[in-house]
């Protein structure tokens, strides 16, 4: 495995902007508009990237633990050596023939169950939910959508309309129900999310709207992460079916070997999709992403329609994502995801035990979320205290879930033992400190 430098000693940060940073941010207020937003409340200031560390101008080096997108490690040198020698021959569209193109989408059908024999390109995953939108009405001739009550599937027109966790001011569709994770503290899954599908397809019904799409992120990363027990994806699926729907598995944030024990989210419960979206591991960086499906599911659509995209899987794009499958496989990274996804659980289950604030620990391989609580209830202000404190324990992180009590620790594939201990040892001392 690929090993990434140390980082510097850790200096605590001042919590306030300095000059160069201040008027970076006015800056980009003012060329961006009010729309785009920062993370901390200290924003951080990043130029280089290597592994699982981001350094900033000064040379202080973070450890991410947020950023899928670089799936294997920031600027691993197989990938961007894969990107810059593709990019120096041809850099064009679909529309010609390019052996690139047609061995890495045999490389990646080979990843998947046989049922699903087609892969159709795109830049980003918000792209490939949208497509896969497209595909589901032409061949159900249906509108509705269900999708769980804070999922995030993307930005585009059409997919930010079944995107709830964008917030009240992107309304959702009327087509649109939400139905609850499947949080297994409230219930058995199998029982509960198969019921709360079969109720949001009563309820369009009434309205006189048929199922096309039931959309899931396959660990449920936006509603808090809720990974166990597997199985319950199945008769969700066979309920949306059923009703004359389709089942969409969206891979973009679980896929490529993040949880550990299976190259893709859905194959922990025993279930093959319709279709399949991936989207940001898929390039580590470079915008690559993808739908695979089921060949009957583009069968009306593609006898009356075409499909084009002018970037979506080109050849410096194929090149990319050919060397990430490369790496994958080669590094073991899928095994370290369950060898150090499972002692890093261990860790925060630890320091659960000592520390009140931090409540249930829920974990998939390196995709791991923890419920921060006051009197056992959701604390929303107490989990951005502490994701503002780890930044200054040069540690990033976010927070999730419809209340946004939910740390989410989402870090690159080649996080190692010792980067969770770094890891602990901060949170130890964040949770002590604001104690």
């Amino acid at each position: 495995m690929t090993r990434d430098p140390m980082p510097n000693a850790f200096v605590p940060g001042t919590g306030t902007l300095g000059p160069v940073e201040t008027a970076m941010v006015d800056r980009r207020q003012r060329l961006l508009g009010p729309a785009y937003r920062l993370f901390y409340e200290t924003p951080v200031h990043l130029l280089q990237g290597q592994g699982v560390w981001l350094h900033d101008p000064e040379g202080k080096a973070y450890l991410d633990t947020y950023n899928n997108v670089a799936s294997v490690g920031h600027c691993h040198p197989r990938v961007v050596a894969a990107m810059s020698e593709q990019a120096a021959r041809l850099a064009t569209h679909t529309r010609y023939l390019h052996d690139g193109v047609l061995a890495y989408a045999e490389r990646l059908l080979a990843h998947f169950p046989p049922d699903l024999a087609h892969v159709m390109f795109t830049c980003t995953g918000s792209e490939a939910n949208d497509l896969a939108l497209r595909l589901a009405r032409a061949a159900t001739g249906n509108t509705g959508i269900i999708v769980t009550a804070n999922a995030y599937h993307g930005v585009t027109a059409a997919v930010s309309e079944f995107s709830p966790s964008l917030g009240a001011g992107v309304p959702l569709g009327p087509h649109v129900r939400t139905i609850p994770a499947p949080d297994a503290r409230q219930g058995d899954p199998a029982i509960t999310f198969p019921a709360a599908v079969q109720a949001a397809i009563d309820d369009l019904a009434r309205h006189g709207i048929r199922p096309a799409l039931l959309v899931v992120d396959t660990v449920f990363s936006s509603d808090g992460l809720f990974t166990d027990p597997p199985g319950f994806l199945a008769p969700a699926a066979a309920a949306i079916r059923a009703a004359g729907g389709l089942f969409l598995a969206d891979e973009v944030q679980p896929g490529f070997g993040r949880t550990g024990s299976h190259m893709w989210g859905f194959a922990r419960h025993g279930v093959i999709p319709d279709m399949v979206s991936l989207g940001k591991p898929m390039g580590n960086g470079y915008p690559v992403a993808g739908l695979v499906l089921r060949p009957g599911v583009i069968a009306e659509f593609g006898a009356k329609a075409r499909y084009f995209n002018t970037f979506g899987g080109n050849a410096v794009a194929a090149a990319t994502a050919m060397a990430v499958l490369d790496v994958i496989e080669d590094e073991g990274l899928m095994q370290n995801a369950a060898r150090t996804g499972a002692a890093f659980r261990d860790g925060l289950q630890d320091l659960a035990r000592q520390h009140g604030p931090l409540g249930d620990v829920r974990a998939a391989g390196l995709f791991l979320a923890v419920d921060i609580v006051t009197d056992g209830q959701p604390d929303r202000t107490r989990a951005a205290r502490i994701v503002n404190a780890l930044r200054d324990e040069r540690i990033l992180i976010s927070a999730t879930g419809p209340q946004g009590h939910v740390l989410k620790i989402r870090p690159p594939l080649v996080f190692s033992a010792e980067n969770a201990a770094f890891f602990l040892d901060g949170l130890d001392r964040v949770l002590t400190r604001l104690a």
